[in-house]
């Protein structure tokens, strides 16, 4: 067997930083990996994941390409999939409309779960377990004991534990244990490294407590932020129908993505793209200093995106068809045509473009308009009234439903 062609360390920790919230603790995952590379042994990598929600979006995407970069950089990836909680439904009882699943059922939904992910992680690098067959295994005597080995006092330091504790809210005894269970995978895989999104870093804490008690050396954990969904308010999800599929056609993952508010055009292109670490501080760059209209750059994320899960044809057809349905159809053959005085560096403020393209009598009327909705350019709702807008290419302003004019450079 061939030994991995590890990255540098250097190379490595820049690749694992990038999107990354906490690393605990960053100086042990750096220790890690030069073990890995003195002995040739790669990492071991874990990742667990609910067997009762197979569909994977762009949000679930933020972790699978983390761990997809540390397949790339020469280390194993081990997805443990939680059949053993999932048979006995919702930990704390408050879900009721997550029932209890079979063990079939959390197989089936396992390898759903897989064959989708395999868009993103070498499915051939790539090892997947059911951690009941360890979890039913164990005797109560073994339950007690992994018990004893964690306080109550540590247990409510989590965040829910704590407020339903001081809001006099009933925690039963056994959603204790699910920490523990998590614990144990670790335990059981000697897990290295375990990631996973913010809200899961007690849980991964606990898991290096765990170890530690069973003579084994700690697992570094690196977590990924929770990506907003294209409301830009709520963390992604399919029951808010604010998602982006892996598996939606690339259409609707274009004209998605279109969509989310301007604010997180930089955390997709962070998260869920590959565009280099050069790139990301440039489009930082100008979407701070307004030196290109957000549009532009929701352009190319929505072409990234789906260029990475269809190709680069896909894509341009997509914006194609996205340009089709949506600013086309609606904006008139016969409409005036404008080319505003721009500054030096070309720009022009927006509301000073809308008066000067008549579609407004006066600044204060223009700032209103912007206020309640009713400027758009290209299609795209404006909500900032101290958008400055780069005139490079023609675009479509509209004020209004009926009213539209073609700025031009």
């Amino acid at each position: 067997m061939t030994a991995p062609n590890f990255p540098d360390v250097g190379t490595q920790m820049r690749i694992f930083r990038r999107g990354a919230v906490d690393i605990i603790p960053e100086e042990e995952l750096e220790s890690k990996i030069k073990q890995s590379m003195e002995t040739g042994t790669p990492l071991k990598v874990k990742l667990g994941l609910d067997p009762s929600r197979p569909d994977i979006h762009l949000g679930h995407a933020v972790v699978l390409r983390k761990l997809r970069q540390f397949q790339d950089c020469g280390h194993q990836v081990i997805l443990v999939v939680g059949d053993f909680t999932a048979t006995i439904g919702d930990p704390s009882g408050r879900n009721k409309t997550r029932p209890p699943m079979t063990l079939e059922e959390t197989r089936v939904n396992g390898q759903t779960y897989f064959e989708q992910a395999s868009r993103i992680i070498d499915p051939e690098k790539t090892r997947i377990v059911y951690n009941s067959e360890w979890l039913e295994e164990m005797s109560f005597r073994e339950v007690i004991e992994l018990a004893s080995k964690y306080t109550v006092a540590r247990m409510l330091e989590r965040d829910d534990f704590e407020k339903r504790y001081k809001a006099g809210e009933p925690i039963s005894t056994h959603e204790f244990l699910y920490p523990l269970a998590q614990a144990m995978d670790s335990v059981q895989l000697e897990a290295d490294i375990e990631l996973g999104g913010t809200d899961q870093t007690f849980n991964l804490l606990v898991a290096r407590t765990i170890q530690e008690a069973y003579g084994q050396e700690a697992q570094a954990i690196l977590t990924t932020p929770l990506l907003e969904g294209t409301d830009g308010v709520e963390k992604m999800s399919k029951s808010l129908d604010n998602y982006i599929a892996l598996e939606d056609p690339p259409e609707e993952i274009f004209g998605k993505t279109m969509s989310i508010p301007d604010e997180l055009i930089y955390k997709y292109f962070e998260l869920v793209t590959d565009v280099p670490l050069t790139e990301l501080e440039s489009i930082r760059q100008q979407l701070t200093d307004g030196a290109v209209n957000p549009m532009v750059l929701k352009r190319r994320l929505g072409r990234e995106i789906v260029a990475m899960y269809y190709d680069d044809d896909r894509a341009a057809e997509a914006e194609e068809q996205f340009d089709l349905v949506h600013k086309k159809k609606e904006v008139p053959d016969d409409i005036p045509e404008y080319t505003p005085d721009t500054d030096d560096d070309g720009m022009v403020w927006i509301v000073h473009l809308i008066t000067g393209a008549n579609l407004a009598d006066s600044n204060s009327q223009a700032r209103r308009l912007i206020k309640q909705g009713g400027v758009r350019i290209d299609g795209e709702q404006i909500d900032d009234f101290n958008l400055n807008l780069t005139v490079h290419d023609e675009f479509i302003l509209q004020v209004g439903k009926r009213r539209f004019v073609r700025v031009k450079p």
